[in-house]
């Protein structure tokens, strides 16, 4: 499985308006959501249920806020950079301004925990993490994700 399987350009925002941790897990399950019909209040519940956890800052500017939610018939990804780093309580205590939120149904434990795994190993890369950053638009940032799992 390839994380640009689970993400579409609908799902990914160049840049997050979001300032806040919150409002940015907001932002980014209602691009998730989408329009058909998810329960974003169920998403939302879901996603920082687990961050409440323990953060999902995992350092160098990276968080994947993720969760499992009936509202959601798949496995799926919503994605984006802020215009500047949030404080997002971040494992390595800096801001994150590259943003990764995955949600499944329990029934996709097994493909979450993949997933979760493999944008990991991306976003560890310097290289990649400069080109996300740097990517103008949301196609450019999809472009990045593609030729980093090449």
């Amino acid at each position: 499985m390839l994380l640009t399987d689970l993400l579409t350009l609908d799902r990914i925002k160049i840049p997050l308006q979001a300032t806040s941790k919150d409002e940015l897990l907001r932002e980014l399950v209602s691009l998730l959501a989408g329009r058909d019909g998810a329960d974003r209040e169920d998403i939302l519940r879901a996603v920082r249920e687990r961050e409440a956890v323990l953060s999902t800052g995992i350092g160098y500017g990276v968080a994947i806020p993720h969760g499992k939610s009936a509202a959601v018939p798949d496995l799926r990804m919503a994605a984006g950079r802020t215009s500047g780093p949030v404080d997002f309580d971040a494992l390595d205590g800096r801001p994150v301004s590259l943003f990764f939120l995955l949600v499944g149904p329990e029934s996709a434990a097994g493909p979450h925990i993949k997933a979760l795994s493999r944008i990991s190993r991306v976003v560890r890369r310097e290289d990649v993490r400069e080109q996300l950053i740097a990517a103008a638009d949301r196609t450019a940032f999809l472009r990045a994700l593609e030729d980093a799992e090449a």
